[in-house]
């Protein structure tokens, strides 16, 4: 394929961010020139890369029809909607337009398996990831996680044994190509609106991931995950909350919760490394993604042992006075929270305390109503926190995250649980949800180093 890639005359990346920067930084390394595009005057590639910037054809600002006209090739990074009008008429006059996970597609020479869905996919990701590595395999996790998946295959850079690809619906709505020995989505709940004409847009592009998948993981709690199609040689294997006689399940052995398998008890939860329902269904998935790529059941329950949660989702920030905090901020739809609160609810002796709100995204927050009867105290801030408030009565409104936390300290009794999952995006008030996550903890720790 790197021979018909020098055969193209313009190879154009659209969007100079991080995706941008490793897909331009990858045509380079090819010996491969690329115009790159953006419609921020100064990307943050401009800054970051600067470097890489300076060995291509740059235009950054406003869109022009000629920059894409001219292109062979569009490498567009998933920031970007493609029902941009101009980028519609690049297409229909017959430019190519593809994602970095694409293009990888076509590089690739290991195994590749993938996990979508609307929560949880990281940590199925890094779960998965870990199983693999703990038994010896060399296993890359990227895409929409950690390293952009293209840096992966720079010159010097790690040979792996297989990828493990967090893929979103933006990536895989320009995958054509990518064949995967395994592929999950673990759920599929109301997000991204601002860019999908309607939920079935955004389901059709989730059901992208099984097109040229050997072994399909759904969740039987949620029917939209089963693959539409099944195509000869394919194989279902499913996952859920209930006891199943085939795949995987949870039953209870002597009153606790326990994975199983083909109805046989594999591990309880009081092993495992992460605890809640959402997370014991995560652990079902990694485990069947380790198995696709050829590790026996035994060493895949094995494996799992020594994980450790990734921060911000579900992470505990700390237990003061018999109360534990909870940081959930990764919860940017209704869907993790509703996941979140389901999970945690069972284990709580005191009040669950909710801090939620911010930039909902044109979601349905209204599917939040019938979880929140589950919430003892709703605190809400942000854009739309007006809108989640809206849904459970004496909820209480506050304009920050310090405030949040002052109010729930002086609601919480022993035995308490406060959660900080948001069910809506970080942007209004911080600069992603990683930062969110990190004024929680600091505001968490100062109320309670002052009091």
């Amino acid at each position: 394929m790197h021979k018909q890639l020098r055969e193209l005359n313009t190879i154009t990346v659209l969007g100079f961010g991080l995706t941008g920067v490793s897909c331009a930084r990858y045509l380079l390394s090819l010996g491969i020139t690329p115009v790159v595009l953006d419609t921020r005057s100064e990307p943050p590639g401009l800054h970051d890369a600067p470097e890489i910037a300076a060995q291509c054809e740059t235009y950054f600002g406003p869109l022009q029809l000629e920059h894409l006209l001219q292109s062979d090739l569009l490498l567009v990074s998933p920031g970007l909607d493609r029902r941009e009008p101009l980028l519609e008429m690049a297409v229909d006059a017959g430019v190519e337009m593809i994602s970095d996970i694409e293009l990888f597609a076509w590089q690739v020479d290991v195994p590749v398996v993938g996990v979508t869905g609307s929560n949880g996919k990281s940590t199925v990701v890094e779960l998965t990831a870990h199983i693999l590595r703990s038994c010896g395999l060399n296993a890359i996790a990227a895409g929409n996680i950690g390293v952009p998946v293209l840096d992966s295959l720079l010159p010097g850079a790690e040979k792996a044994d297989c990828y493990v690809l967090e893929l979103s619906s933006f990536q895989l709505e320009l995958v054509n190509s990518l064949q995967l020995t395994a592929a999950t989505i673990l759920n599929i709940t109301s997000d991204h609106l601002d860019r999908y004409d309607d939920e079935r847009a955004y389901e059709r592009a989730k059901h992208r991931i099984y097109q040229n998948t050997k072994s399909c993981i759904w969740n039987r709690n949620d029917s939209k995950t089963k693959p539409l199609f099944r195509r000869k040689g394919m194989q279902l294997v499913s996952f859920g909350s209930a006891d199943a006689a085939k795949d995987y399940g949870i039953t209870k052995v002597n009153g606790e919760l326990a994975l199983t398998y083909n109805n046989k008890p594999l591990i309880k939860e009081s092993a495992l490394p992460v605890q809640g329902i959402h997370n014991l269904l995560n652990v079902q998935v990694a485990i069947a993604l380790a198995q696709a790529l050829g590790l026996t059941l035994a060493e895949a329950v094995k494996g799992v042992q020594g994980y450790r949660a990734l921060p911000h989702r579900c992470e505990l920030v700390g237990e003061y006075n018999d109360v534990r905090w909870i940081d959930d901020s990764k919860a940017t739809n209704p869907g993790a929270t509703i996941a979140a609160i389901s999970g945690i609810r069972p284990g709580v002796k005191g009040k669950l305390i909710l801090i939620a709100g911010g930039d909902g995204k044109g979601a349905d927050l209204a599917v939040l109503e019938e979880p929140l009867t589950q919430v003892d105290v709703l605190i809400t801030l942000g854009r739309d926190g007006d809108k989640i408030a809206q849904l459970k009565a004496k909820s209480r409104k506050v304009h920050s995250l310090n405030e949040a936390v002052a109010f729930a300290a002086k609601e919480a009794t022993k035995g308490s649980v406060v959660l900080l999952s948001p069910a809506c995006a970080s942007l209004d008030m911080f600069r992603n949800y990683a930062e969110r996550g990190q004024k929680f903890r600091e505001a968490v720790e100062a109320w309670h180093a002052l009091n």
